[in-house]
């Protein structure tokens, strides 16, 4: 029941509707949330204001997250008109579709900025914090549920806070988290996590007990994304990166148990981590923002002791499998804010081992992780160039063709640069592994194309590569026009093969 989640007995008479709590937020407000990929994000109360909107009343309202969240969340505000502008990543449909269109205002951003975006007042004065808790304690400190997000800092800075009690997330969950937040420059002080398993905060968000207006009881589960099946491709994937982690263990440059491993969202992500389950490593450890299925797997294999994350993303099934055993995965799982988690400072005193995926890499080593052909949104950067930019090794993975292999995946220039070739140390595709480390451009691209782009593209890149060489300047040679071409073609003839 709700009420035996509400400890502090004089916020009890603040239970009321989604519609009675929505009612709080006006046409032109700056709304933080909770919700991480997409995991512990307000659900009750996002429908109710798109029910406002489709009944004609005006609404339109920034929109600042931890990373995506639902579609309760981003899909309906997204469809009702109701989200004008949004910060700083998602992956619904709608969501996208909007932004695409220009009827949403998107900045993609490094998601390590945001939180403290948040506190320096860059984003605006954030009106009301809207987030779903697992339970209220008795000094009115907030615990989250299946992510952390943005809520420390969304709740510490708003001048209002409505709660969702979900009641479908399992109690079980607290105590998973360590919510410890920075202070602003010139007092900040270093974050003291020197292990993955440190903690270093307490297990609920501060909250003013008088800044909740509204508690609203929940019990609307996690819309969890489907991962798509570990296939051939994302094996051979995986299959490089051990081969190339082992290679580094034995020349000295790595421990037996590897240093804390990041991996980014999605199906290649957790094939390349699932992958490790039949792998020789053990006691591994995770510093990463994410805890996927593989992860779950890498825990019941004995191989990770623990994981750090900003959220659980399962699948429908790993949901399902998280609620039967949380005990146990408890045990192995801390969630942290997300400045914690994605903390260019601790990323780098770790020593993280930084895996993410990419939509094209060009031949230098430039990574597009966002625009398709340069324009079209898909998700945005998330916390890639987080640990990108402050890894020990950084390493990201891409399938050598898209659209059934009438797209190049590697190609001259890419169209949209998100990873510059200084961040990236090594890119793999299932044909195959390039080291990139102490290469210079010329170097790279004869090991991207030889090891990483298809059989089918491999003449056309050696060819514009050799011709572009045969210029006068020698360093990272291009010709320019040519090199934007291979997207063009795509869009003129629906391949990037010339026919």
């Amino acid at each position: 029941m709700i009420i035996d989640r509400i400890r502090r007995e004089d916020l009890r008479n603040k239970i009321m509707s989604a519609d009675e709590a929505a009612s709080f937020i006006k046409d032109g407000m700056t709304v933080a949330t909770s919700g991480f990929t997409p995991s512990g994000y307000p659900k009750a109360v996002p429908l109710a204001l798109a029910k406002r909107a489709e009944n004609g009343e005006k609404l339109g309202l920034t929109i600042i997250t931890g990373a995506s969240v639902g579609d309760e969340l981003d899909g309906a505000l997204a469809r009702s008109g109701v989200m004008k502008r949004r910060y700083p990543y998602q992956t619904n449909k709608s969501s996208r579709n909007a932004i695409n269109e220009g009827k949403v205002m998107y900045q993609d951003m490094h998601l390590s900025h945001v939180a403290q975006f948040i506190n320096y007042g860059y984003l605006g004065k954030i009106n009301v914090a809207l987030v779903e808790a697992l339970a209220i304690t008795e000094n009115g400190g907030i615990i989250p549920t299946t992510s952390v997000g943005v809520s420390p800092q969304a709740i510490s800075n708003a001048d209002i806070v409505i709660v969702e009690i979900n009641t479908s997330q399992p109690m079980e969950l607290e105590g998973i988290h360590d919510i410890y937040m920075t202070e602003k420059p010139p007092h900040r002080k270093p974050i003291p996590i020197v292990k993955p398993e440190d903690r270093v905060g307490t297990p609920y968000i501060p909250c003013d007990p008088e800044k909740i207006v509204a508690i609203v009881e929940c019990d609307i589960k996690d819309n969890v994304r489907p991962l798509g099946p570990i296939d051939e491709n994302s094996k051979k994937i995986s299959n490089h990166i051990i081969e190339f982690l082992e290679q580094e263990v034995k020349e000295g440059r790595l421990p037996k148990n590897l240093l804390p491993l990041q991996s980014g969202v999605g199906s290649v992500a957790n094939a390349v981590l699932g992958g490790l389950v039949e792998s020789k490593f053990e006691n591994l450890t995770c510093y990463t923002e994410v805890i996927q299925d593989s992860m779950f797997d890498l825990i019941d294999a004995g191989k990770v002791t623990v994981a750090s994350g900003c959220s659980l993303t399962p699948s429908e099934e790993g949901l399902k499998r998280l609620h039967e055993n949380i005990k146990h995965y408890a045990k192995h799982c801390i969630l942290r804010p997300l400045e914690i988690s994605n903390h260019p400072e601790v990323a780098r005193r770790l020593g993280v081992i930084a895996m993410n995926t990419a939509i094209e890499m060009d031949i230098y080593g430039h990574v597009n992780s966002t625009n398709i052909m340069g324009s079209r949104m898909m998700n945005g950067l998330g916390g890639s160039g987080d640990f990108t930019r402050n890894a020990y090794l950084s390493i990201f993975t891409t399938v050598s063709t898209a659209k059934n292999g009438d797209i190049s995946s590697v190609v001259p220039f890419v169209s949209h640069v998100d990873h510059t070739e200084h961040d990236v140390a090594v890119v793999v595709t299932e044909q195959g592994l390039a080291d990139l480390r102490n290469t210079s451009p010329t170097e790279r691209a004869k090991k991207i194309i030889e090891n990483c782009a298809h059989p089918d593209y491999k003449p056309m890149l050696w060819d514009y590569f050799k011709r572009a060489s045969s210029g006068k300047f020698k360093h990272q040679p291009h010709i320019i026009g040519e090199s934007l071409s291979w997207h063009a073609r795509f869009l003129e003839t629906g391949t990037m093969k010339i026919k």
